[in-house]
C-alpha cells in the first residue's frame, strides 16, 4: 500500500494505489510508493509524483503517475489512447531525440500511465511570467529548438503512430483541430458580420480557404502534441521537454511553427513577444528541421507556408473566442492575471495578420485584418488597446 498518505485527496491516493498494483504485477515483486505529491492535472485526469520506497528492481527513485478519470466517450477518440501511443512513439526514439518523459508502464483497464519523472522543473509559462527576461528568452529559444527536433525525429513515423493507436483500439487518427478549422473557414465570415458588423470581402474568404491545404497530407508532416501552450512545456537541464499528449497527432509542421507569430494561438497565456524574438525563434526552429526538409530552408517557400498557417490559426481562434464575448468581454483563460482579454488578443491577432498578409501578397486579408481589429477596439473601448508582452519582458519593453 502507498505509505505516508497524510491528507492527500482520494483521487491522488487511488492513482498511486493503482500504480503500485501495475508495477507489482509487471515486475513480479512488491513495489511500494510513498510521499505522494499532487501535480495537478485537469478535470479529466490526476497527475502525481511519488517516491519508490520499496524497489527490488532498477526503477527510478521517483515516478510520475497519470490516472485518467471516468470512462471514455464511446463516440469520440480516447485521449488516454493518444497519450499512450505518443509516449510509446517517443520512448522508442534515441535518448538525445526524445522530447518527452519515458513511458515506464501503462494499464488500459485502469487508464493509468507511469512515467519518468523529469524533476521539479519550471514550465515555460513560469519563465514567461517570471522576473528574468534573459531566462524567458533562452527558454523560448530552447522551446523552438525542441519543437524542431521533435518534428525532425518523428518525420516519416506517421504509420508507426497509427499502428500504435490501432493496437490500443483506435480505428483512425487525425489532427483534433482539423475539423474545427474547416468549420471555422466556413463560418467565420458570417460570425464577423453578425458580431462585429464586418463584411468579409469574397477575396479574403478565398485567401483563407487556401489554407485548408495544410490540413491534408502534405510532405511536411510530423508529430504535434496539439496543445503546446506554455504550461505544457517543462524547462529541464536537458532543454525543454513536452508533456500532455492527450490529442497528439501528425500534421504539417508549419501549423506549430506559426505559434511563434500568433503567438500561442488560443492558449490562456497568449501574450505578445518582444520585437524580433519570433524571427529568432523561427531561425532556431529552422536549423533543427532543415536536414529533414531542406526545401523549407528556402525563405520564400517557408514564408508562404507560415503565412497560411498564421491565417488559419487567426480564423480558428476567431471561431473559438469571438462567440464567448457576445455578452461581455472576458479573459481567454480563468486567471485574469495570466491571460489577456479576448477582444485584445483577437485584435492583436488580426492586426498582426494584416501586416504579414500585406507583405505576403494577400491584399484582401490585409484589408480584413485592419477592419476586424478596428471593429473590436470600437466594440470594447475599455479593453487594453494593444496586447502586452509577457510579464518577463515588461521591465525592458
Amino acid at each position: 500500500m502507498v505509505h505516508d498518505l497524510g491528507s492527500f485527496p482520494r483521487p491522488v491516493l487511488a492513482a498511486l494505489t493503482a500504480a503500485e498494483r501495475l508495477l507489482t504485477r509487471r515486475s513480479g515483486a512488491g513495489i511500494v510508493l510513498a510521499d505522494p505529491e499532487d501535480l495537478g492535472g485537469s478535470d479529466r485526469s490526476v497527475v502525481a509524483r511519488a517516491r519508490v520506497a520499496r524497489n527490488p528492481f532498477s526503477l527510478p527513485r521517483t515516478l510520475v503517475v497519470k490516472h485518467y478519470l471516468g470512462r471514455p466517450d464511446p463516440d469520440r477518440p480516447d485521449p488516454f489512447h493518444y497519450e499512450v501511443a505518443s509516449c510509446q512513439l517517443f520512448t522508442a526514439l534515441p535518448t538525445d531525440a526524445r522530447p518527452s518523459p519515458v513511458l515506464i508502464a501503462h494499464d488500459p483497464q485502469s487508464r493509468l500511465l507511469v512515467l519518468e519523472d523529469l524533476g521539479r522543473s519550471s514550465t515555460l509559462a513560469d519563465k514567461l511570467f517570471g522576473p528574468d527576461p534573459a531566462a524567458a528568452q533562452r527558454c523560448l529559444l530552447s522551446w523552438a529548438r525542441a519543437l524542431g527536433r521533435m518534428q525532425a525525429a518523428t518525420a516519416g513515423r506517421e504509420n508507426d503512430f497509427g499502428a500504435l493507436l490501432r493496437r490500443l483500439g483506435e480505428r483512425a487518427w487525425r489532427d483534433p483541430m482539423a475539423e474545427d478549422a474547416r468549420v471555422a473557414l466556413a463560418g467565420v465570415a458570417g460570425l464577423l458580420e453578425q458580431e462585429l458588423g464586418v463584411t468579409v470581402p469574397p477575396a479574403a474568404t478565398l485567401e483563407a480557404h487556401e489554407t485548408a491545404r495544410l490540413l491534408g497530407g502534405t510532405r511536411y508532416r510530423a508529430f504535434s502534441p496539439s496543445d503546446t501552450c506554455p504550461d505544457n512545456n517543462l524547462v529541464t537541464s536537458r532543454g525543454v521537454r513536452f508533456v500532455d499528449f492527450e490529442w497528439g497527432c501528425f500534421r504539417d509542421v508549419a501549423l506549430d511553427a506559426a505559434y511563434f507569430r500568433v503567438p500561442f494561438p488560443g492558449c490562456e497565456a497568449s501574450f505578445a513577444l518582444p520585437p524580433g524574438l519570433a524571427d529568432t525563434m523561427l531561425e532556431a526552429w529552422r536549423n533543427e528541421i532543415a536536414a529533414v526538409w531542406p526545401d523549407l530552408d528556402e525563405p520564400d517557400r517557408l514564408e508562404h507556408r507560415l503565412l497560411h498557417a498564421q491565417l488559419l490559426w487567426v480564423w480558428l481562434c476567431t471561431w473559438w473566442l469571438l462567440p464567448r464575448i457576445r455578452v461581455r468581454d472576458m479573459p481567454v483563460g480563468q486567471d485574469p492575471t495570466r491571460s489577456p482579454r479576448i477582444s485584445t488578443a483577437l485584435a492583436h491577432y488580426w492586426r498582426e495578420m494584416s501586416g504579414t498578409a500585406a507583405a505576403g501578397g494577400l491584399p484582401a486579408t490585409a484589408e480584413l485584418g485592419t477592419l476586424v481589429a478596428d471593429a473590436l477596439v470600437k466594440r470594447f473601448p475599455d479593453a487594453p488597446g494593444s496586447l502586452p508582452v509577457y510579464p518577463a519582458f515588461r521591465s525592458v519593453a
